[in-house]
């Protein structure tokens, strides 16, 4: 229930974000972040370029937690550490404004089929791989032009990578920080 709630709110935010001024205070902007407007680091991830975007990337959002249904405690820390990661890891990349979910969205996979491949679910090393195979096609041949033209935007495939890592790597603290105890078994 605490899960479906926070799904609920986290939509709701990422609508409201949808609307002027929201949009511009919020979107990640290289420049902005640089002159001091750090909160961009966490709240691009939430903005999009139109509602097919808002729409598939929430849709997405729900079905990995419904996939994973990790505990809403689980979720929270691992959104807001997942959406932190791609936030700076953005600054490797020439990326001058960034809107979406989207590499958030590949952290939060990444992380919870690492999470448990390392339980011991051994079919989960097939989603590990799947999505190591998803970003290597995306950053090798390119990302869909379809869905391009769908959110009117560049597909921003340097985020995906970065989600997938922010993710792999937050899965390993999971397992192995002991200063993390409290959320190791948050995992139905």
């Amino acid at each position: 229930m605490r899960l479906f709630v926070l799904l609920i709110a986290i939509s709701l935010l990422c609508l409201g974000l949808q609307f002027e001024p929201m949009l511009s205070l919020a979107e990640w902007h290289r420049q902005l972040i640089l002159d001091g407007q750090w909160w961009r680091i966490l709240s691009g991830n939430f903005t999009h370029t139109n509602f097919a975007h808002l729409g598939m990337n929430l849709a997405a959002l729900w079905i990995i937690s419904f996939i994973f249904k990790p505990t809403a405690k689980l979720w929270l820390f691992s959104l807001v550490v997942i959406s932190i990661s791609v936030g700076l890891l953005n600054f490797f990349s020439d990326m001058t404004t960034y809107v979406g979910l989207s590499g958030v969205l590949h952290g939060l996979f990444a992380c919870f089929a690492l999470k448990e491949a390392l339980d011991g679910r051994k079919s989960s090393w097939l989603l590990v791989a799947g999505v190591i195979a998803k970003v290597t096609w995306e950053l090798t041949m390119g990302a869909s032009q379809s869905t391009s033209e769908l959110i009117n935007a560049r597909i921003a495939v340097e985020s995906h990578l970065f989600g997938v890592i922010s993710g792999f790597l937050f899965a390993l603290m999971l397992r192995y920080a002991p200063q993390l105890n409290i959320l190791k078994n948050s995992q139905r």
